[in-house]
Parts: C-alpha cells; structure tokens; sequence
C-alpha cells in the first residue's frame, strides 16, 4: 500500500514537469506551463506586498482582523481546554453548614 501512495506521488510530479503544449484554445487563450503555475504564489504575494504599499489602510485593516482572529481563537482554545479536562482547575468549597433548600424539612 505505502509503495502505490509513493508511486502516485512521484508519477504525479512526473506529469506535473512534463511540458504539454496544447496550443491555444477556442477562446485564443495560450496554454499554461504546469511549472509555471508553481511561480504564481509568489506573484501573488508580490501584488499583496505592493498593495500595502499603495493603500496602507488596507493593511492595517488587515493587521486589525488577523487580531482579533488571533483572540478569539486563544478564548475558543482556553474555553476548550476547560471543557475537556478532567477536574475543574479550582474545585468549589463546600459549605460547613448545611443548606436548606425548597420546603422539605428534616423533622418528622
């Protein structure tokens, strides 16, 4: 089994660097080279960079969402954390006296 998932990874970068040139379609759009297709991340990274530096606000828009992003997961992770502990991190005291409640009495 592990020899067929490392095989079809492998085949799978085979085909990816095999140039297919296809020519233009029916739209007179040209074919994309599979390799070039790993540069277009960082392209886009690029375009990201120069956009903070045109409209800085929308990064600080940005710096300001990834915040509070950030701060809503730690308070989700905390409050899971408590939830799927075992014990309470601090346990209730118990009262010396004991409580009535409701209208049963303890006299017969």
């Amino acid at each position: 089994m592990g020899f067929l998932i490392r095989f079809a990874f492998w085949f799978s970068l085979v085909l990816l660097a095999l140039p297919f040139d296809t020519g233009p379609d029916d739209y007179a759009r040209e074919s994309v080279n599979p390799v070039q297709t790993l540069f277009l991340p960082g392209d886009a990274a690029g375009d990201l960079v120069n956009i903070c530096k045109d409209q800085p606000e929308i990064c600080k828009t940005g710096v300001s969402t990834v915040h509070t992003i950030t701060e809503q997961a730690k308070i989700i992770v905390d409050l899971a954390r408590t939830l799927v502990e075992d014990t309470p991190k601090k346990q209730p005291e118990t009262p010396q006296d004991p409580v009535m409640t409701g209208s049963v009495s303890t006299n017969n």
